[in-house]
């Protein structure tokens, strides 16, 4: 099955990370966490927001970004910035991928931009604003790599008890 690995840097608000594990626990993605993270693994609000989904994740958590980049592929990663030049739509994600998004007040760190600006990348904004919010921003991103690879092992039809659906002519 392909990889999907979504990468947060130094998160600081529980329900984001908790939002973004339950889309993991959902799609099979791998969640890796990277300190200092602004709250406890066992904070109350971060269990909240991921529900009762904790017991399907793969979940990695590292000390430090420099720790982090050290056991990741960094040429492989693509990190998602509103300083970043390219839509994410328009690149083609490798199996595996891995997508890193940074903090909800300041984002990843430029001089880690500057040593792969091709590979930074946005999504699409108004003018003016600051950004999406965190849990929004890597759902959007990941289920472009999942629709890229035909959403693998993923059920991708649901059913009506109760009605039945007509036949496709």
């Amino acid at each position: 099955m392909p990889q999907l690995n979504l990468v947060l840097v130094e998160p600081r608000i529980p329900q984001n990370t908790g939002n973004v594990a339950r889309t993991c626990a959902a799609t099979g993605a791998r969640l890796h966490l990277v300190g200092p993270m602004g709250f406890s693994l066992d904070s109350a609000k971060l269990k909240r927001a991921g529900l009762d989904y904790w017991d399907y994740l793969d979940v990695t958590c590292y000390p430090s970004l420099e720790d982090f980049l050290s056991k990741a592929p960094e040429e492989e990663l693509f990190f998602f910035t509103t300083k970043g030049r390219q839509v994410y739509s328009k690149e083609r994600f490798p199996d595996p991928a891995w997508l890193v998004f940074g903090r909800e007040d300041a984002g990843l760190p430029e001089t880690l931009l500057l040593r792969h600006p091709q590979r930074c990348l946005r999504l699409p904004m108004r003018t003016g604003l600051r950004s999406l919010n965190l849990s929004n921003t890597v759902a959007i991103a990941a289920y472009e790599v999942l629709r890229q690879w035909d959403f693998p092992e993923l059920q991708n039809q649901g059913r009506l008890h109760e009605y039945q659906w007509p036949e496709a002519q």
